[in-house]
C-alpha cells in the first residue's frame, strides 16, 4: 500500500523519496564544461517577477501620480494647469527642476481690502530632478507633493492683474541625496515657497511667476542638508 502511495505521489515528493532510497539526487542547477551553473527556468522567471515587483513597489507613489496628473481636466474639475523649471542654488549640487502640477480654487476670499483679496489653492504636482552634481548620488529623482498656497491678488483679472503668494506643502522624493555632499536625510521632505507673477489675457487665463522654494524635513532625520530652486512657472486657469 505504502509502496503505491509513493508511486503516484507528485513530482516534488519525489526529491524526498530518492534522499530515503539513497539514490541520486537532482540537481537544482545545472553547467556545462567551462559555463556558469544555471538557475532552473521556473526559478529564473520566478527572480525576474520579484525584481519586477520591488521596482514597482518603490515607484508606486510616483506611479499613482502619474495616473492623477494625467487624467483629464473634466474628470478631475480642476481649475488649473501648470508647468515648472527651476535651478538649484545650494552648494554642492546642481540640479534642474522640471514639474507639472494641477491646482483646484478654494473660491473663498479669507481677507478683502478694496479691489484686492486674500485667496488660495490646492496644488498637487509630480517632478523630476536632473542631477548633474559632483559626486553625484544618482542620475535624477523623482518629486511628488501637495501644497495649499494664499495667495494675494486683485479682483478684477483685466488687463495684467499682479499677485504675490506663500505655500507651504509636504514631498515625497524617490531618493534621499543628490550627492555625498548634499543630503536630506528621508524621503518625507516639507516645502515652502514664495512668489510672484501676473496674470493676463482674457479673464486671467494665463499666468507667469516666479518661485523661490526651500524643501527641508525640519530636522526629522538627520542630515538634514535640504535644497533651494528658483523657479520659473507658467500656469493656465481653466
Amino acid at each position: 500500500m505504502l509502496a503505491d502511495f509513493l508511486r503516484r505521489a507528485p513530482p516534488h515528493c519525489m526529491v524526498v523519496n530518492l534522499v530515503r532510497s539513497g539514490r541520486k539526487q537532482p540537481k537544482l542547477f545545472s553547467a556545462s564544461a567551462g559555463d556558469q551553473a544555471r538557475l532552473p527556468f521556473s526559478f529564473a522567471i520566478l527572480l525576474r517577477y520579484r525584481k519586477k515587483v520591488i521596482i514597482v513597489n518603490k515607484f508606486r507613489p510616483v506611479i499613482a501620480a502619474l495616473a492623477l496628473l494625467s487624467a483629464s481636466p473634466a474628470a478631475l474639475a480642476v481649475d488649473g494647469i501648470s508647468f515648472e523649471y527651476g535651478d538649484s542654488d545650494s552648494s554642492n549640487s546642481r540640479v534642474n527642476l522640471y514639474r507639472v502640477g494641477v491646482q483646484w480654487d478654494w473660491n473663498k476670499k479669507l481677507i478683502e481690502a478694496g479691489n484686492w483679496h486674500v485667496g488660495g489653492y490646492w496644488e498637487a504636482n509630480l517632478g523630476y530632478w536632473d542631477n548633474r552634481s559632483s559626486g553625484r548620488t544618482g542620475s535624477g529623482l523623482f518629486d511628488v507633493g501637495v501644497t495649499p498656497v494664499m495667495r494675494f491678488q486683485q479682483n478684477s483679472l483685466t488687463g495684467l492683474a499682479p499677485y504675490a503668494e506663500l505655500g507651504l506643502g509636504i514631498h515625497l522624493l524617490s531618493q534621499t541625496s543628490v550627492s555625498t555632499q548634499r543630503q536630506f536625510g528621508s524621503s518625507f521632505q516639507f516645502g515652502n515657497h514664495i512668489g510672484a507673477g501676473v496674470r493676463f489675457g482674457e479673464r486671467g487665463h494665463y499666468d507667469i511667476g516666479y518661485r523661490y522654494q526651500h524643501l527641508s524635513n525640519v530636522g526629522i532625520k538627520q542630515p538634514n542638508q535640504g535644497i533651494n530652486f528658483h523657479q520659473l512657472r507658467l500656469q493656465y486657469h481653466f
